[in-house]
């Protein structure tokens, strides 16, 4: 799998990517990065990537140009027979989950994604580009980095040998958002707090029915 990012702030994205399971993961060439910024395909001294919108309104909107520049720079490291996605990142946006995730992994050699910033990126490059839409949340954020970090971990963890052991993708096991480990008592400004009994026990079969009722009212 090999990811390609749209960004004026890489650097932020790269030192995340770069520790832990997903720096592991991509020394050991499971899945690669790749970085361009939309400032290296300007051609004025400023290296100008947004402009004022169209029918007024508050902030500044990134220009097409650029961007359309930094994607085909992008697909000039793309094989012609590679299976590729090109996402943008919106509030609007389909809603991603892990199922989207694990549809991406399996579907797709290359991803482009492209971070917007300010008040968002001019209209005619979704068109262009025929890029899906996504929505990390129903919130919004300063810019696109963030949404691309959890794309691509999200995405990560599905290629197989990413996590060292397969069950530890959550959605192929019984899972639960309320999860516990030693010490079995802990005292904590006068008080106990305890392990539920269950979890306990080493009846794997209660255990595992414990776990889907939990998963059940989450």
């Amino acid at each position: 799998m090999r990811f390609h990012i749209i960004s004026l702030f890489p650097e932020t994205i790269e030192k995340y990517l770069s520790t832990s399971i997903l720096g592991r993961a991509k020394a050991q060439k499971l899945f690669s990065v790749n970085y361009f910024d939309p400032r290296k395909f300007t051609d004025d001294k400023r290296r100008t990537v947004d402009e004022r919108p169209y029918g007024g309104g508050p902030g500044m909107v990134m220009t097409a140009l650029p961007l359309l520049k930094a994607v085909g720079a992008a697909k000039k490291k793309i094989k012609k027979r590679s299976r590729t996605k090109i996402i943008i990142f919106s509030p609007g946006g389909k809603e991603f989950t892990n199922s989207e995730a694990e549809n991406l992994s399996k579907k797709f050699d290359d991803i482009i994604l492209i971070s917007g910033r300010y008040e968002g990126i001019d209209g005619r490059v979704k068109k262009i580009l025929k890029a899906t839409e996504y929505s990390i949340g129903s919130y919004i954020l300063t810019g696109g980095e963030v949404p691309a970090m959890a794309l691509v971990d999200a995405v990560a963890r599905q290629i197989p040998g990413v996590l060292h052991a397969p069950d530890s993708v959550e959605e192929k096991r019984t899972s639960s958002h309320e999860v516990y480990t030693r010490p079995a008592i802990l005292e904590y400004k006068g008080k106990k707090y305890r392990v539920p009994k269950l979890l306990l026990s080493g009846h794997h079969k209660n255990i595992e029915s414990w776990k889907k009722k939990q998963k059940i009212k989450e």
